[in-house]
């Protein structure tokens, strides 16, 4: 699934509400600020300060999550992640996060999320998905 460019730069100055779940299907939501698209099917989040969120993303791979105005920016967005605690994805988050909060502490992976689907949140066209 391909992300236009408004869904990219709606990601881009939002916070997230990232939602994850065991293997036996129990929910967690959390929101996420450190969230951007690397390009158009594909998002990465640092992961500073998870905990429940890792351990499921680590036993089940399946995300989804929605920007913070979902009424004025209506999209749900699901995918499959892949977490680095090295390597080119770690080093970008880890210099994005000291670039925007010096003090902050380094975060401890990045999340990198393929997005597979895209929903419609909007009243009326809610659960449709975008082609």
């Amino acid at each position: 699934m391909v992300m236009t460019q408004e869904m990219m730069d709606v990601i881009a100055g939002s916070r997230a509400y990232v939602a994850t779940a065991t293997t036996d299907g129990v929910p967690n939501v959390v929101p996420i600020g450190n969230i951007k698209p690397l390009d158009n099917k594909t998002v990465i989040i640092a992961d500073s300060y998870m905990i429940k969120t890792r351990k499921n993303l680590e036993a089940n791979p399946k995300v989804a999550f929605v920007v913070e105005d979902a009424a004025k920016y209506p999209f749900q967005f699901k995918g499959t992640v892949k977490i680095y605690t090295s390597g080119e994805y770690y080093d970008e988050v880890v210099n994005w996060v000291k670039e925007a909060s010096p003090l902050a502490p380094a975060p401890k992976a990045a999340v990198v999320i393929d997005i597979e689907e895209i929903y419609s949140v909007k009243v009326g066209d809610a659960g449709k998905k975008l082609d």
